[in-house]
C-alpha cells in the first residue's frame, strides 16, 4: 500500500495519540547570537550534535558534564567546561551561575541502573542543594524520571536559571513522517506496530519507558531502567524467532526540555543481534543521531524504519 493508505490504515485501527493531537511541553525561548547557554549534558552524541548546533548559531556554550557519563569530546566543544558527579546539583548550578548562565537545556542520557547499584550511596554522595531537591520535590512524590528531571529543573529555577529544550537550537534531528529505509512494514509487523503502539504508549503515560518489543502480537520485552538497547537485547534472549519488532514513542504528554525519545547506530546493530526486523517510531517525536548512517545501516541489514 501506499504510505498515505498505511498511515490512514495505522490511525483508524489503534495508531493513538498522534503528534497532531499530543499535548506536548515545548520551549520556544531562543537565545540571540553571542549569548551563553548553559548545556547539562549526559551520555551519548546528542550533547555533541547539540555544542555544535549552537556554536554554529553564534551561541557561546558553558558544558557542565555527568562525570563517568558524558563523552570526553564535549569538553573541547564548549567555550567553557565543568563536569560534577550526577549528584552534586549545588556544584553545577554554581558553575552555571559563575559563568553567566541564565538559561540552559539538558542534553544525553543519565544511566538511571547506575543509581541502583551496590554501593550507591557512597558513590552518588548529594550535595546540600540535591538533598534539598530530594526532600522537597522526591521523595514526597516518587522516583520516576519525570519526577527526578522536573525536580532538577526546579531546583535550579530557584536561582532563576531557566530550561528550555536543546531540540530548539537542532530541530534536525527529530525524525520526519514516512518510510525511511527501502524495506517497508511487512503485513505482519504492521499488525504488531498497531498492537504496540497503544501499549508503548500506555506505558510512557505511566513514565516507565519509551519502547516495546512485539512478536506476533505478543510483547516481549518492557524498557524499564535499563534504556532501549538493554529491553532489544533482553527480547532476542527470551524470543529466539526472527522478525520481532520495536515500537518507541514519546509519553503522551512530553516535556520536550528531556527524555526526549533517541536511536542511533547503537539501536540498529543491537536489534541486528536480537532478530529485530522492523523499527517503529514516533514523527516529530524522536531523535534519530547521525540519520543517514543510521538508514543506511538498517538498509543494508534489511531492518525496515518506519515514522509515524
Amino acid at each position: 500500500s501506499t504510505l498515505v493508505e498505511s498511515i490512514r490504515q495505522f490511525r483508524c485501527n489503534g495508531g493513538a495519540d498522534t503528534p497532531a493531537t499530543m499535548h506536548v511541553i515545548s520551549s520556544d525561548n531562543r537565545l540571540n547570537q553571542g549569548e551563553r547557554i548553559g548545556l547539562i549534558a549526559g551520555s551519548g552524541r546528542f550533547p555533541i550534535l547539540f555544542a555544535e548546533a549552537a556554536r554554529s548559531q553564534g551561541l557561546k556554550v558553558h558544558g557542565v558534564g555527568i562525570q563517568g557519563m558524558v563523552d570526553e569530546e564535549l569538553a573541547r566543544l564548549c567555550d567553557s567546561w565543568d563536569s560534577f558527579p550526577v549528584c552534586k546539583v549545588g556544584k553545577a548550578i554554581r558553575s552555571c551561575l559563575r559563568n553567566g548562565v541564565k538559561h540552559a537545556v539538558m542534553a544525553g542520557k543519565v544511566e538511571k541502573v547506575e543509581l541502583f547499584a551496590p554501593g550507591r550511596f557512597w558513590n552518588f554522595v548529594p550535595d546540600w542543594r540535591a538533598i534539598h531537591m530530594l526532600w522537597s520535590y522526591v521523595f514526597t512524590q516518587d522516583r520516576r524520571d519525570d519526577t527526578i528531571l522536573l525536580a532538577v529543573i526546579r531546583e535550579f529555577e530557584r536561582d532563576d536559571i531557566t530550561f528550555g529544550s536543546a531540540l530548539d537550537y537542532c530541530p534536525e534531528l527529530l525524525v520526519e513522517h514516512g518510510f525511511l529505509t527501502r524495506r517497508k512494514p511487512s503485513p505482519a509487523q504492521w499488525r504488531d506496530i498497531r498492537f504496540g503502539w497503544e501499549i508503548a504508549k500506555q506505558m510512557g503515560g505511566l513514565d516507565i519507558g519509551q519502547s516495546i518489543v512485539v512478536n506476533d502480537m505478543a510483547v516481549v520485552a518492557v524498557e524499564a531502567i535499563e534504556g532501549t538497547d538493554r529491553c532489544i537485547e533482553r527480547a532476542g534472549k527470551l524470543c529466539r524467532r526472527a522478525a520481532s519488532t520495536v515500537v518507541k514513542v514519546a509519553k503522551p504528554q512530553q516535556d520536550m526540555r528531556f527524555d526526549v525519545p533517541a536511536i542511533g547506530i547503537k539501536t540498529i546493530q543491537t536489534m541486528r543481534e536480537a532478530g529485530c526486523r522492523c523499527l517503529a517510531i514516533e514523527s516529530g517525536m524522536t531523535i534519530m543521531l547521525d540519520q543517514d548512517d543510521v538508514l543506511t545501516l538498517a538498509d543494508k541489514l534489511g531492518i525496515a524504519v518506519v515514522s509515524l
